[in-house]
């Protein structure tokens, strides 16, 4: 059996707020790469962080039961890194190489790749012409590779020609202020450098011969680095771009409505290269969606915050019509250390944010309401699905042995966090 290469693209805090999903915000090689395999309008992640998100993609599951509760670089880690996903595809002759960012362990060695290729920094001036001089080596496959961006993180670069803060939209969620326009500019001229660099390894994959017989996946790890989305449960938080091209029925420039998860892209390995999923795995292959045979896989969709800067336990379950979000600590205001600094960030703190009591538990209709903004939970007329949601929730807590279940859950030894009630996550930290 020949398996095909595995690309695997990924950048930081880009949501889905690129070209291919229909913002104006130009990236004219993803969107190549969309017309030319699938797109996947619904997938989520397994939580709006960066660390966890990442962690549930490699290992198939949740963030809890991966014990990725935290952020690597703050003494959080797996559970165990023999579940990392090129473990697994060494069983089938895979060849893995890490370039840039992974984000799963404090130091890159811990993980288990083949190769690591040391990089002067994560950003796409370094990144991209390692990928492509890697590419061009003439690598012998099969081969897994895993190229990370620091690009769309903050902090962002200034907006250029092509970004005009005059005619930008700001995100639907945020008010349309000269503050929040400038922010979305800068973002917008971030994520043309790093359509530039993924367009480079794309390009290069061509160029060496291996596009045909390589399985390209991009995505990124949650929404942007803006108030109200990255290290959220609404879908502004958990919504990810995807992307994914080549062998398999990859093809096509087809686009998917099926809600799909990050979790879910181990069991699809596994199904295209025939090795046998592990036991642990929570997600589910999309491979039936690819190959017509049914129009969803997940009838829903689970995410969870526990740490990011800080303590923060939410946890939600969404349907296609649905989304409640139960949050596992009472506060007074938000936690704002969860929340990157920006001057989108000044603006909601200047008028009252602070001062504003985060709710206990959330349920919206996403047909009527798909900016999660009017809270049901207190309206009767929403009580059975209210119920049915909070059981749902319930169960795959039980499932998932989610700690949770027991109480405030402490952090590692030796790791590291805000205070609750620190505004930055540059104020000093606990732990360690």
């Amino acid at each position: 059996m020949t398996h095909p290469n595995i690309l695997y693209l990924h950048s930081h805090d880009t949501g889905r707020a690129i070209q291919p999903y229909g913002y104006a915000v130009p990236t004219p090689n993803l969107q190549k790469l969309a017309e030319e395999g699938v797109l996947f309008r619904q997938a989520f992640n397994v939580a709006p962080t960066c660390s966890p998100s990442r962690a549930g993609l490699v290992t198939g599951m949740c963030a809890h039961s991966s014990g990725m509760i935290g952020l690597a670089h703050r003494g959080f880690s797996l559970f165990d890194y023999d579940r990392h996903i090129v473990h697994a595809l060494r069983t089938a002759g895979y060849r893995s190489t890490l370039i840039g960012v992974q984000h799963v362990a404090a130091k890159p060695e811990t993980i288990g790749y083949d190769e690591v290729v040391g990089v002067a920094s994560n950003h796409v001036c370094d990144v991209t012409p390692a990928a492509v001089e890697w590419l061009r080596g003439e690598p012998e496959g099969p081969f897994f590779l895993a190229v990370g961006f620091q690009e769309t993180h903050r902090e962002f670069i200034a907006a250029g020609p092509d970004e005009d803060e005059r005619y930008t939209r700001s995100p639907t969620h945020l008010p349309d202020t000269p503050e929040t326009r400038r922010d979305m500019a800068e973002f917008a001229a971030t994520a043309r450098v790093l359509d530039g660099g993924m367009g480079a390894v794309l390009d290069a994959l061509d160029g060496a011969g291996l596009a045909e017989n390589t399985l390209v996946i991009c995505t990124t790890d949650h929404g942007m680095a803006f108030p109200g989305a990255k290290c959220n449960l609404t879908d502004h938080g958990i919504g990810v771009m995807l992307m994914m091209r080549g062998p398999g029925g990859f093809t096509g420039g087809r686009v998917c409505d099926a809600m799909v998860s990050h979790m879910d892209l181990f069991p699809t390995l596994c199904d295209l290269t025939g090795i046998e999923p592990p036991a642990w795995l929570q997600g589910t292959s999309i491979m039936p969606l690819i190959r017509g045979e049914t129009d969803e896989v997940n009838a829903r969709i689970y995410a969870d915050v526990t740490y990011h800067a800080t303590y923060e336990p939410l946890r939600c379950v969404r349907t296609k019509r649905w989304k409640y979000i139960r949050r596992f600590q009472a506060r007074q205001g938000p936690v704002l250390s969860n929340c990157d600094p920006s001057i989108s960030k000044d603006i909601w703190m200047a008028h009252g944010w602070t001062e504003t009591p985060p709710e206990m538990e959330q349920l919206y209709d996403l047909v009527y309401d798909p900016n999660e903004v009017r809270n049901l939970v207190d309206a009767p007329e929403y009580t059975s699905v209210l119920e049915r949601l909070r059981a749902d929730l319930a169960a795959w807590m039980e499932r998932t042995d989610d700690p949770l279940l027991d109480g405030d859950v402490p952090p590692p030894p030796g790791a590291v966090y805000n205070h609750p009630d620190a505004i930055s996550h540059r104020e000093p930290l606990l732990g360690g």
